[in-house]
């Protein structure tokens, strides 16, 4: 193995946690914020200058801590991190991205095989990783490993490295650059998670978001929540958890980082029928608080217009606004619940280093 892993997986491990800004302008709160959100951020920087838009217009985000992590080191990007001025914010690195590896693993090392070579092929050529092609006898992409591997690396991160938040017991929300929030994001999910308490203390996770802008009406939903089944390709965006579930995913450390998908989402699906102690429940609300700009990037070839689709979304939300921000959140449907399987894993994630990298995560706590 030694070969096949860098000389050292974690050049710092020591205490450095990077300085708070805003920290002046929002004193600490006893215990901590009440409200972690997480976004992870490569290289989008219209859609996170978006995102933030959104951020910026919710009562009530100034009691939150907003945690960037990025892979990718960009003056734009660090810009807008830098304009931050509504609420605490945390601006993280991923130590392993290929930007930093540009010629060696975690990227893409030159004796690497090519992704199509095939295994016999491979051996001949003797790639150095000639013996670990995936389920469907592709070699890894570094571009695509570093998605799964920066969100692993994040959550423990989160949980595990940040002073303000060792005494944290509520909601973590998980986003991402090409989200966007409803005004009443923060006013919902506070809602719901004291809803979640009561009436769903079996449900492992909220999810404020949906890929659709909004199926029928808002009346008479706005102020609604259903109990589903966890379903990776639904309930991924906006997904908010606290302390108890990510204990039992750290537990499933091996078998996330060993699982043949290089989507960090699917790999979760797969963990809730192979190694959680039971299916995920998820509590969503009828009308989602958290939207999609993003039809573009690693998975969809067309051209982004972000602003084009925050726009319908602004419009979507405008000519709602009178059910916006509701008193009450109250459970509406519970749907009859099976556990849910991947139907198929994706591959990209058969090479051992990856393997290795990301088990060695769990070693930063």
């Amino acid at each position: 193995m030694r070969e096949l892993l860098p000389e050292q997986l974690h050049p710092d491990d020591g205490d450095h946690e990077p300085p708070l800004r805003n920290a002046g302008r929002f004193p600490a709160r006893p215990g901590g914020p009440d409200v972690v959100l997480v976004v992870q951020v490569h290289d989008r920087a219209e859609h996170l200058r978006l995102l933030l838009e959104s951020l910026r217009r919710a009562p009530g985000v100034e009691n939150a801590l907003l945690v960037l992590s990025h892979d990718l080191w960009d003056d734009e990007l660090n810009r807008l991190a830098a304009d931050v001025d509504f609420c605490p914010v945390l601006q993280v690195f991923f130590p392993f991205s290929v930007q930093l590896y540009p010629r060696e693993f975690p990227g893409h090392d030159p004796r690497d095989c090519p992704r199509d070579v095939g295994r016999a092929a491979a051996l001949r050529l003797g790639c150095i990783n000639a013996e670990f092609p995936d389920s469907f006898g592709h070699y890894r992409e570094a571009r695509f490993s570093q998605t799964k591997h920066h969100w692993w690396w994040k959550l423990h991160f989160v949980w595990e490295r940040v002073r303000a938040l060792r005494e944290h017991d509520g909601p973590v929300v998980f986003l991402e650059e090409d989200h966007y929030l409803a005004p009443d994001f923060y006013h919902v999910l506070k809602r719901l998670w004291a809803l979640r308490q009561r009436d769903c203390p079996d449900c492992q996770l909220l999810s404020l978001g949906s890929y659709a802008l909004g199926r029928g009406g808002f009346a008479g939903r706005a102020d609604k929540a259903e109990v589903k089944t966890w379903k990776s390709t639904e309930h991924n965006m906006g997904m908010a958890f606290g302390r108890d579930t990510y204990r039992q995913l750290i537990e499933c450390t091996d078998a996330f980082c060993t699982y043949d998908d290089y989507n960090w989402d699917w790999t979760l699906q797969h963990l809730t029928v192979s190694c959680l102690p039971k299916f995920w429940k998820v509590l969503v609300p009828e009308i989602p608080r958290v939207f999609h700009t993003g039809d573009c990037g690693m998975h969809h070839k067309k051209s982004c217009r972000p602003g084009s689709q925050s726009a319908k979304i602004d419009s979507l939300l405008s000519s709602n606004q009178q059910f916006l921000f509701p008193e009450t959140m109250s459970v509406s449907k519970r749907f009859s619940m099976a556990p849910l399987s991947p139907h198929v894993k994706n591959g990209g994630w058969g090479d051992i280093r990856d393997h290795e990298l990301c088990k060695s995560y769990r070693r930063l706590q």
